[in-house]
C-alpha cells in the first residue's frame, strides 16, 4: 500500500494500493485508460475509438499486469509478455474479424503485427505503463515499474526489455534512471502516419536473480 500526500499542486491524499492482476469485470474502465495512452499506435488499425475500446477491452488477460488501485478502480496500469502470455494476449486474427468484419480485420491483424514483440525463455518483455491523467506526477508509474523489475527478478528472468518511442523522452528518463540501458535504435519515418511515431528505441535491464 503506498499512500499519496497532498502536494503544493492541491493533489488530494489518497491509497493507491499495488497488486499484481485486478478483477476482470473492470476491463471496460481500463480499456479506455489503456487507450488514452496507446491509442494513437492503435489508431490505424482501428480508427473507431469506441470500437477500439471494446476489442481492447476483450483482449485482456488480468495477470499479465500489475496495476494502482485505488477506491474507485484501476489508475495505473503496466502491462507485460512472457511466454506464456501477454496483457493483450487476447488479440487474435479471430477475434478481430469477428468484431470489425474480415477486411477491417485483416488490415488490424496487419498493423498490430508491426508492434509484436515475442520475448525469449527468460526474458520479459514490457507492454507499456498508463497512467490516469488526473493521478500522474505521483511516482506511480516509477513504482509500477519497480513491481515489474521485482516480479522479474523474484520469478527467475535474466532480463526485462522494452521500446519506447521517440516521442516519449520522459519515458525514457524514467527506464534510464531504473538502469535500462539502450542497446538499439530504429527509425522508420514512412511508417509515422500509419503507427503515430517515427522511430524508438529498445532497452534492457538485465536481472540477477532471487527467484
Amino acid at each position: 500500500m503506498a499512500k499519496l500526500v497532498a502536494s503544493a499542486q492541491g493533489v488530494v491524499k489518497m491509497d493507491i494500493q499495488f497488486q499484481k492482476g485486478w478483477d476482470i469485470a473492470q476491463a471496460h474502465s481500463v480499456a479506455l485508460l489503456y487507450e488514452e495512452a496507446f491509442g494513437v499506435k492503435f489508431s490505424s488499425a482501428i480508427p473507431d475509438r469506441l470500437k477500439r475500446v471494446e476489442v481492447i477491452a476483450k483482449s485482456f488477460v488480468p495477470e499479465f499486469s500489475f496495476a494502482a488501485i485505488n477506491k474507485n478502480g484501476v489508475v495505473g496500469l503496466a502491462g507485460f509478455q512472457v511466454l506464456s502470455g501477454s496483457l493483450t494476449g487476447g488479440i487474435g486474427a479471430t477475434q478481430l474479424i469477428n468484431d470489425l468484419g474480415f477486411w477491417k480485420g485483416i488490415w488490424a491483424c496487419m498493423i498490430f503485427s508491426l508492434f509484436e514483440r515475442k520475448p525469449s525463455a527468460r526474458e520479459l518483455v514490457m507492454d507499456g505503463i498508463a497512467v490516469n491523467a488526473e493521478f500522474r506526477g505521483q511516482g506511480i508509474g516509477s513504482e509500477l515499474l519497480d513491481h515489474i523489475i521485482n516480479y522479474a527478478s523474484e520469478n527467475g528472468f535474466e532480463s526485462v526489455r522494452l521500446d519506447v518511442i521517440d516521442s516519449n523522452p520522459r519515458a525514457k528518463k524514467l527506464y534510464e534512471s531504473k538502469g535500462f540501458v539502450a542497446i538499439k535504435s530504429e527509425y522508420f519515418p514512412y511508417l509515422k502516419r500509419l503507427i503515430g511515431f517515427s522511430g524508438s528505441t529498445t532497452m534492457v535491464l538485465p536481472i540477477k536473480s532471487c527467484g
